[in-house]
């Protein structure tokens, strides 16, 4: 196992992608998560947010990750698995965008739920959206990685279910710590029985106060604090992990570039004691 940052560590700078990894690899990370998004974004295009437009040609992405030397634990791509008509294009151009870049997995989640849809149709379209952009997944090999992160998936059952509505390798699950936990859920029985399908990790550490004000109240957050100064117990997770043969990505998700170095202070002493 090693240590990673997802992108949204720069996000409170106000910098754009190439910042953002330079910004990483100054603080010691190897490993990244860009966030990817459809067409062109105000914030993006003038310089001031990290997310990556998937209508640029990925290799002058990937060109930016081979001047740092940093390679790509996955990409986040969350899209609303319950509305096809946006995730299906989505998903399979993240996909083919992953490739080039070297990430193994495509991260998603099943969005909000519309209000239209019933509660059997519901998995009718996950299943049918899944089942198609997997087709593209299969034949890339890059893996779809369902997030615990919204109604449906903040339980572990019906994260399992989500990623097991499709018969195939490459439906996987990236499991957050902290989403699980705010969710209302044990993360360390959650982890325990998803951990056979588990591809990537965001680990995302929640601060007692955050903890005391929205645990059970709501279905995950942008980002942690710092890995250690949280209720996560790292040691725990790690061990877990380790037991189950899980030898990838720790993606730090948090909030600020202090937060991130003290992540990666805090992971590397667990992971080196491990």
């Amino acid at each position: 196992m090693t240590p990673g940052i997802n992108m949204e560590f720069i996000r409170c700078e106000d910098k754009p992608f190439a910042a953002g990894v330079e910004r990483a690899v100054q603080i010691g990370y190897r490993y990244i998560e860009p966030m990817v998004h459809n067409g062109r974004e105000l914030l993006s295009e003038a310089g001031y947010f990290h997310s990556v437009s998937m209508d640029e040609d990925p290799l002058f992405i990937k060109d930016i990750c081979d001047t740092y030397g940093v390679k790509c634990s996955g990409l986040s791509a969350h899209t609303p698995l319950m509305r096809p008509e946006i995730s299906v294009p989505y998903l399979e151009k993240a996909i083919r965008f992953a490739k080039v870049l070297g990430a193994p997995v495509v991260n998603t989640d099943e969005g909000i739920r519309p209000v239209w849809l019933s509660d059997d149709e519901c998995w009718q379209v996950m299943r049918y959206t899944l089942k198609t952009a997997l087709r593209v997944a299969e034949r890339h090999g890059v893996a779809i990685g369902i997030e615990p992160h919204q109604s449906l998936s903040k339980t572990t059952a019906g994260l399992l279910r989500i990623a097991t509505l499709v018969d195939s390798p490459m439906l996987k699950v990236n499991y957050d710590t902290g989403n699980a936990f705010l969710g209302g859920e044990d993360p360390y029985k959650g982890l325990k029985d998803v951990a056979a399908l588990v591809v990537h990790v965001h680990a995302k550490d929640i601060s007692i106060e955050h903890a005391e004000a929205e645990k059970g109240k709501v279905t995950g957050t942008p980002v942690g604090c710092a890995c250690g100064d949280g209720v996560i117990d790292w040691k725990r997770i790690v061990r877990i992990l380790g037991e189950h043969g899980y030898g990838g990505v720790l993606s730090v998700e948090c909030g600020t570039p202090l937060q991130a170095e003290r992540s990666l202070t805090h992971l590397n002493e667990v992971l080196g004691h491990a």
